[in-house]
């Protein structure tokens, strides 16, 4: 059987897996040999020319260093100034500076050179996010004619977004070097099929074309998961029911609603934070009967647009606990700091309220983690962003426009009076959809596509996509 090789920015570190995509990947690397190689979180005056390889807790792992002049430009210059905002959509965040693009081309260029010589014939690789899109593209340059897939965790920008984007030409043009590229939702799908149908001939005419063979590679959405059975033991474990019982004695019988997320300007933590305060000034009777928690530890914070977020996201919890709190009763508590998984197994099972309304999301994965810690005889409601990759699956959560605040607070409200038959019957469809959905099922329906035997059925898209060579 083929090794696996996954390839992201950063590898796992020591200790308990963080995430469910790393759990789900050791699982795959120990069923089929490989390793995991990515950047050592090291910066050096001169780069690495060759992998170091290490056994963290019985997972191989390649790393390695970056000098920082390099890794600036890469990662907080084109890959989250540029990319992340506009693959969220958020263009007037965008910060664009023409050099960030040679750092990005040089660090994915350094990647696939300490890359080669580690590679049998007859390997498979993974490649991981939007920090590594031209990875194909360096590998077969190199000669590497193994078979490449790409998954892309967060969403697909619109055609006009897209356009915005400096070297958005050269990007395509590296997707059409991977096998198999894979999109967390439909929507991605479709907003790459608009892309490709916009860029036909007729559209571009006056300009020079050059095009771009799409034949061999297959686009197609593999909506990543949680592993909501292993939420539901963790959320009865000893270190959750410890959490359950201390917020048990502070809130005093209060319905809980909760939020969990990086701080980050595409979680819509503003919206949130107005969406609740209209709840309490609209319904006077939940005043001391509900308390909000948002867990948001920061993210990215030397990059100015989120240093932002978190001052207005200060300003915005000030003013709801100047408003509403009083001496023996606060409204809302945020919390700037993570949280293992089992404390917050403990939280998502407490909470009567999962409030996750991102303003753009690949997927959300804390939306899997809340339905899957949920008690089966009294769970909570999921309030769910339709902006949200989850929300082609989580047909039973109430869905809302995080944009419309007030439209978010009258879900509140009918997530905190919903009666306990509906809340039973909207979680076990919940359920049933994150089990199928599941970070394993993921994993292997992907690898699976990639497979040197997997049939190419083609992504439904013309082989043949075209693109202004000023692009």
């Amino acid at each position: 059987m083929s090794r696996i090789i996954v390839v992201s920015n950063r590898t796992p570190g020591k200790g308990p897996a963080a995430g469910g995509l790393a759990v789900a990947l050791r699982k795959t690397l120990a069923e089929r040999e490989g390793f995991w190689f990515g950047w050592s979180g090291k910066l050096v005056e001169s780069p690495s020319t060759e992998a170091r390889f290490e056994d963290i807790d019985g997972l191989t792992v390649a790393q390695i260093d970056l000098n920082r002049e390099d890794h600036h430009a890469y990662y907080a210059g084109f890959s989250n100034s540029i990319l992340w905002p506009s693959f969220h959509l958020r263009l007037d965040l965008a910060t664009i500076e023409a050099h960030w693009y040679e750092g990005y081309r040089r660090v994915n260029a350094q990647f696939a050179r300490a890359l080669l010589p580690q590679l049998k014939p007859d390997d498979v690789i993974w490649v991981h996010d939007y920090h590594l899109i031209p990875l194909a593209s360096e590998l077969r340059n190199l000669g590497v004619r193994n078979r490449i897939g790409f998954y892309l965790h967060i969403p697909f920008p619109t055609t006009d977004a897209l356009y915005a984007i400096p070297h958005h030409g050269e990007l395509m043009r590296d997707l059409s070097r991977y096998d198999l590229v894979g999109m967390q939702a439909n929507r991605d799908v479709a907003a790459f099929t608009e892309f490709a149908e916009h860029q036909a001939p007729s559209t571009l005419s006056g300009s020079p074309l050059q095009s771009v063979d799409f034949g061999r590679t297959e686009v197609a959405a593999f909506p990543i998961g949680s592993d909501p059975d292993a939420f539901a033991k963790l959320a009865v474990s000893p270190a959750a029911t410890k959490m359950v019982k201390r917020m048990e004695r502070a809130m005093d019988d209060q319905a809980l609603i909760l939020g969990v997320d990086r701080l980050d300007y595409s979680k819509g933590l503003p919206q949130r934070v107005e969406a609740y305060e209209k709840l309490l000034a609209n319904n006077s009777r939940f005043r001391r009967l509900v308390h909000m928690l948002q867990v948001a530890p920061p993210s990215r914070d030397t990059i100015k647009e989120y240093q932002e977020t978190s001052d207005t996201l200060d300003a915005m919890v000030g003013r709801v606990m100047g408003r509403f709190a009083e001496p023996d009763w606060a409204p809302l508590t945020y919390v700037k700091r993570a949280y293992g998984q089992p404390s917050l197994a403990g939280l998502y099972r407490l909470a009567r309220v999962g409030l996750v309304t991102p303003l753009r999301d690949g997927m959300n994965l804390v939306a899997h983690e809340y339905v899957g810690s949920q008690d089966p005889e009294d769970p909570g409601v999921l309030v769910l962003s339709r902006f949200a990759g989850a929300a082609e699956i989580f047909d039973d959560a109430i869905m809302v426009n995080p944009f419309d605040t007030d439209e978010t607070a009258e879900a509140l409200r009918m997530a905190l009076d919903m009666p306990l038959d509906e809340r039973k019957a909207r979680w076990r469809s919940l359920m049933s959809a994150a089990q199928k959905h599941s970070v394993d099922n993921w994993s292997k329906s992907f690898l699976d596509r990639l497979a040197p035997t997997a049939a190419n059925t083609g992504s439904g898209l013309r082989d043949i996509l075209y693109l202004a060579s000023v692009a």
